[in-house]
């Protein structure tokens, strides 16, 4: 029967991967984040559920003919990302915007989408005029005369946040677009990164010897096609340099672990948020040296990057930063839904310095008692505990941690980008109360807390014992020294 089911694996792999991809072409065709959010989320349960499925006939087919089907379901999954415009975020909007307006010869930093002095550079697509300006999803900008003017920019009374990395891929795929290309650059400039992080995980789990099956993590994920390539969201550039960072840092030898840094630098310069892999890359770390190897190319590249654009640039390059975080609650715990999890247990005063402090002895643990050959598997704790206590609402920054995941092996963390999707495309119908982060977030930390209680059992039991062996698949790091 086991012969049998190897042989048809396949198959049924294929299959399933066909239906995975049908369903997310219905989904991103469905357009109904404002019209029906529930509707579309039951679109999004769905492929989640044939990505599970398609996930569980992959474990059948053999390792060594894996890697063909991982890299033919990727191509497949990733395509149906092209499939339409935006559905669920104006972001890419914005990046147009910010190459359109490096292109003229102005920097980003120094005004506003709907400053007059950039009036010459709109148009009608991202500058809607009259009857356009009706639908959902449009900013009013300030105009003279009767008829409304609007765009598509979301916050256009603010400077724009991105790092200098993202801002000068936002240049180069607006120079490489032809004229009225609108949005179909960045989406594909989006699925070739996507398709790039297929390709680096490849790479990694091969030279490491692991098994190749756990980069269909990440390769068929929902998630890579809706936000990293529909949305065509920046931090998918992020996660394909976080990855290859990490990668030449787990070689050991000090001019890889260096080069990594560099990676990991121009991570940080386009998103931010993969400074959570740093205690990861610094996993087990002994000596000074070694951790000045990753460190300081990260934070020279970091610097250097911004160099260029404080020249040229007459106002601050952090642009909107600080009111995004204000924005968004990160500086006071009592409103909105962050810090859900722990304001279910601590006073409201209480939730930034207990995130500070978890998020810091998880950060210690990981630089203390982590496996250098496997940095990836300390970055996955850290940045997956910083999701569970920050509970953000945007999907797409889990983006990193199923990349993490398609490395080291621990599915429970999937959860997490689960939650962040149920609680962005429902938000809108529940009223945005924080009882949806509550149960999202919830249920994605009751499913880590009980996989890791059950992996510290099977690993306690004696190596011959046939429970305690681990299928490779969802543990592909088993016996080789993880973070414990």
């Amino acid at each position: 029967m086991k012969a049998l089911s190897a042989r048809t694996a396949p198959a049924a792999a294929v299959l399933t991967l066909a239906t995975l991809t049908t369903a997310l072409v219905l989904t991103v065709g469905y357009g109904g984040y404002f019209r029906d959010p529930v509707g579309l989320f039951w679109w999004y349960a769905a492929c989640w559920v044939l990505f599970a499925a398609a996930l569980a006939a992959l474990r059948r087919v053999p390792a060594r003919r894996a890697a063909w089907l991982i890299v033919a379901g990727a191509v497949a999954v990733t395509v149906t990302g092209l499939w339409g415009p935006p559905r669920t975020s104006t972001d890419s909007y914005r990046y147009a915007w910010d190459g359109r307006v490096q292109s003229a010869g102005v920097s980003p930093y120094d005004h506003a989408p709907q400053d007059p002095a950039l009036a010459g550079l709109r148009d009608p697509w991202l500058f809607p005029t009259g009857a356009a300006c009706r639908g959902p999803g449009l900013a009013q900008v300030p105009y003279a005369g009767g008829a409304p003017h609007c765009t598509r920019i979301n916050r256009p009374a603010v400077h724009t946040i991105y790092p200098p990395v993202a801002e000068v891929y936002f240049l180069a795929v607006d120079r490489l677009s032809p004229v009225g290309a609108r949005h179909k650059p960045l989406q594909i400039g989006a699925a070739l990164t996507s398709l790039g992080v297929t390709g680096a995980l490849l790479l990694v789990l091969r030279r490491r010897g692991d098994d190749l099956r756990g980069a269909a993590y990440w390769a068929w994920c929902p998630a890579v096609p809706l936000e990293a390539v529909n949305n065509a969201h920046i931090d998918v550039l992020g996660v394909l340099l976080a990855v290859a960072g990490l990668g030449l840092v787990a070689s050991g030898a000090l001019p890889r672990r260096a080069a990594g840094g560099v990676l990991i630098g121009a991570a940080i310069a386009t998103k931010l948020m993969p400074a959570v892999v740093l205690p990861g890359a610094l996993s087990g770390v002994r000596r000074v040296r070694d951790a000045a190897a990753v460190v300081l190319p990260a934070a020279a590249f970091v610097a250097l990057a911004y160099v260029p654009y404080v020249l040229l640039s007459h106002g601050s390059v952090f642009g909107y930063l600080g009111g995004y975080v204000e924005e968004e609650g990160y500086d006071d715990p009592s409103a909105g839904s962050r810090y859900s999890l722990l304001r279910l247990v601590l006073p409201d005063s209480w939730a930034f310095p207990v995130l500070v402090a978890a998020i810091a002895a998880v950060a210690v643990y990981v630089m203390r008692r982590g496996d250098p050959r496997r940095p990836w598997s300390g970055a996955l704790l850290v940045t997956g505990w910083a999701f569970l206590l920050l509970t953000p609402g945007y999907s797409w920054y889990a983006l990193l941690l199923i990349a993490l995941v398609a490395l080291d092996g621990r599915w429970e963390w999937l959860g997490v980008p689960l939650a962040g999707a149920a609680v962005y495309v429902l938000a809108p119908a529940f009223g945005y109360r924080p009882a949806l982060t509550d149960l999202a977030y919830g249920a994605a930390a009751a499913l880590v807390l009980v996989m890791s209680g059950i992996r510290r059992r099977a690993a306690a039991q004696p190596a011959d014992d046939p429970p305690a062996r681990r299928d490779r698949l969802a543990d592909p790091a088993a016996d080789s020294g993880r973070v414990r």
